[in-house]
């Protein structure tokens, strides 16, 4: 696992008239942050010789997946990750490369339900991509390193898909900067749930943000974080992220996957206002397709 470089978008700043910075976990070994809650999580969990001989099961829409897979694979532990059939080809084929038992679903919803129910009949622990307290706690990390670089960084903005990355930041930022989060039109668990004060159910809809698309686990611990600790969230469209993911290329020379788009564009479409303030923005994968990167990236 790297600590990720923290790089001033020139352009990025220009626009928002803020002072941006990219923090770019698309560079770790698996292309993506969850690196950091997957490694950790392993490692408790590898201290338990007797939990870790069960194996872990996980659902994923696929960097999750990818990411455990990669840590499993240096601890020596079995893993099985239930992934929706309509994930990425280039995670499917990571995860199977990196010796996991992969099992394909219907849809997010359904291959977390199935992990759950694997993980509830003691075949396999099962290790939640966003609700798991160590997998938050990893994903935390990249807030310390961005403060680290830069103590007077006044915002941190990342995506939101089950919660683990934006609540991990706000657990770990303590209020030394502001965590801001992004959902996708496509799917808004949060943005519905908050306005209900519960959460409730949703149907989500494809999106190029693959990674965010899905309902939160009714037991999952990211909503009473996310609504004691992270004041905004925006939400932005499939048009705003096809576009975010061209300016990276452009401006950036940057490869990022839909998921890292939608916090990206949140700011360069102005739905978070910038100005003025010292921003990161976590650039959180580069799991794409190429084909459809390259339909995205090299069309104007």
């Amino acid at each position: 696992m790297l600590h990720t470089p923290l790089r001033r978008s020139a352009w990025l700043s220009e626009r928002t008239g803020g002072d941006i910075f990219l923090k770019l976990e698309s560079l770790q070994p698996t292309f993506s942050y969850k690196l950091r809650g997957a490694t950790n999580a392993v490692l408790k969990l590898a201290s338990s010789p007797d939990k870790s001989r069960q194996g872990i099961v996980t659902a994923s829409a696929g960097n999750h997946g990818r990411a455990m897979a990669h840590a499993c694979a240096a601890a020596g532990i079995p893993l099985t990750v239930y992934v929706p059939e309509n994930a990425p080809r280039t995670k499917i084929g990571a995860i199977r490369a990196l010796g996991a038992e992969l099992r394909l679903c219907g849809d997010y919803d359904e291959a977390e339900h199935r992990a759950k129910e694997q993980g509830a009949r003691g075949i396999a622990v099962f290790i939640s991509p966003y609700a798991h307290p160590d997998v938050i706690a990893g994903a935390g990390t990249v807030a310390l390193e961005i403060l680290e670089d830069h103590p007077g960084m006044e915002m941190i903005v990342a995506s939101i898909g089950g919660g683990g990355l934006i609540s991990g930041i706000a657990l770990a930022v303590e209020g030394r900067a502001e965590a801001v989060g992004v959902e996708v039109e496509a799917s808004t668990p949060f943005t519905t749930s908050l306005a209900a004060g519960r959460i409730t159910s949703i149907t989500p809809r494809e999106s190029l943000a693959d990674g965010l698309t899905g309902n939160l686990d009714p037991d999952s611990p990211t909503f009473d974080i996310v609504r004691q600790r992270v004041k905004r969230i925006a939400v932005v469209s499939e048009d705003d992220l096809r576009q975010a993911i061209r300016d990276a290329a452009r401006h950036e020379r940057i490869i990022i996957e839909g998921a890292a788009a939608a916090a990206l564009a949140a700011l360069s479409s102005g739905r978070i206002d910038a100005a003025g303030k010292k921003v990161a923005v976590v650039v959180s994968g580069a799991n794409i397709d190429l084909e459809t990167w390259g339909a995205l990236a090299l069309t104007s």
